[in-house]
């Protein structure tokens, strides 16, 4: 099965062709106009999206090997995202779908993240699954990769969101993740003792604002300087990466307590990119004889390849949603 997939739901644009588990044109684009306003502007998003859909996808279907007629199902994301860029990447597909009379299939885009680790790894299950991105913090249990529960979630912030807001208050560039875990390289991470909300509640829940609103007080009482700057960005990276593992284990240990025993947990998600995170985390489930899975490395972030590879997952041959319509917040246990 030949699919296109698109992929709008923030601030990349990005359209992947997929036949059966063999990528065979991937292309993502990030949009750097955001980096200007420290953050991301939706009436901007929608804009580029619409400009730079258009040229990628005409370019990917002249070339001598891409032969649109043959694609057999168009699919993009559908929420949850910015409305905006929900609409136009999902008209856009569906205008596709309708020229070449092929059906149209919605995806979760959070789905899309959480089966990312089943394209280049073996899962069994139980699985754990954390999702970690700018928009979303969560734990999900996989009983099968049709059933999927979401067990806790952020209460306020998101991880990407606290790192993206973190760095601004520092003057640091956007998007923050990476500014802040280049800066901690060479920084002290036993400099600051932040706050670590929820972190010993028994619930699979995260909280990261208390932690924005502690470091915004430190800055008012100290120099901004580079050392500073630094100092603070280790802790901080030290101790959001203490929340996660504490309550992943946390998490594994109230499975247990009720018969379901977990051997293996899927870290997604752009943040899954930052080496640290990657570190502590094997550091910590190594001693248990956890294994950790990862998607490949262009199945991270926002992508359209996880959209791609979530509908050959997913997909009835019965079945064209044509008319469904994009929801911002749409969870993961909502049927399309």
């Amino acid at each position: 099965m030949l699919v296109f997939a698109c992929e709008t739901s923030c601030d990349e644009t990005s359209i992947c062709l997929m036949k059966d588990k063999k990528i065979i044109e991937h292309i993502i684009f990030s949009q750097e106009i955001h980096s200007k306003h420290g953050g991301v502007v939706p009436e901007l998003a929608s804009r580029s999206h619409l400009e730079k859909l258009q040229e990628i996808t005409h370019k990917l279907f002249k070339k001598p090997a891409i032969n649109p007629k043959e694609i057999d199902v168009f699919t993009a994301t559908c929420g949850p995202g910015l409305i905006g860029s929900l609409l136009v990447g999902s008209t856009f597909t569906k205008s596709l779908s309708i020229n070449y009379n092929k059906p149209f299939v919605p995806i979760n885009h959070l789905e899309g993240h959480v089966l990312s680790t089943s394209f280049n790894n073996k899962i069994t299950y139980p699985h754990l699954v954390l999702l970690l991105t700018g928009g979303h913090t969560q734990i999900y249990m996989m009983e099968s990769i049709k059933k999927v529960k979401l067990l806790g979630e952020s209460v306020d912030d998101a991880i990407g969101e606290a790192f993206d807001k973190t760095a601004k208050l520092l003057g640091l560039n956007y998007p923050g993740g990476s500014e802040i875990e280049k800066n901690a390289k060479e920084g002290d991470e036993n400099s600051f003792d932040l706050p670590k909300p929820l972190i010993f509640e028994k619930n699979f829940n995260f909280s990261f604002s208390g932690i924005k609103t502690h470091i915004s007080l430190l800055i008012k009482k100290n120099n901004l300087d580079e050392i500073f700057i630094r100092n603070l960005s280790a802790s901080f990276q030290k101790t959001i990466t203490k929340i996660i593992t504490t309550k992943l284990i946390k998490s594994l240990e109230m499975l247990s307590e009720n018969n379901i025993y977990i051997d293996s947990v899927s870290i997604v998600g752009g943040v899954s990119n930052n080496e640290y995170i990657k570190e502590k985390l094997k550091n910590s489930f190594d001693q248990k004889n956890i294994k950790l899975y990862y998607p490949i490395k262009e199945m991270m972030s926002d992508n359209a390849a996880m959209i791609a590879w979530a509908c050959i997952k997913n997909y009835k041959k019965e079945k064209n949603n044509i008319y469904f319509k994009p929801q911002p917040r749409m969870r993961i246990s909502e049927k399309l």
